[in-house]
């Protein structure tokens, strides 16, 4: 994570995914503070995963199909919570 200045906005990584002792699953993408507690994908095309994702027939999906799936799967996650619970911790 880059901690932002009035020059440049604080910046960073997420990552969400799972993992056993066989496998893991991921799937990652920047983000950016536009402003204060304000966090967004730094470039929406930009998700990077491992994960194949196949339709109904097994057949794997295209480039664009994947980018709709995850992106769909981004939207759903609390990420912009957590990012920002990161970067404004409550003081105690």
């Amino acid at each position: 994570m880059s901690f932002g200045d009035e020059e440049s906005p604080c910046t960073g990584q997420t990552l969400w995914g799972d993992s056993t002792a066989q496998q893991s699953a991921g799937v990652a993408w920047d983000w950016v503070e536009v402003q204060s507690g304000v966090v967004a994908m730094a470039d929406p095309l930009g998700l990077v995963t491992n994960l194949k994702l196949l339709d109904e027939h097994g057949e794997a999906l295209t480039q664009i199909e994947v980018a709709v799936q995850l992106h769909q799967l981004v939207h759903a996650l609390p990420w912009q919570s957590e990012v920002r619970r990161a970067l404004h911790p409550v003081a105690s």
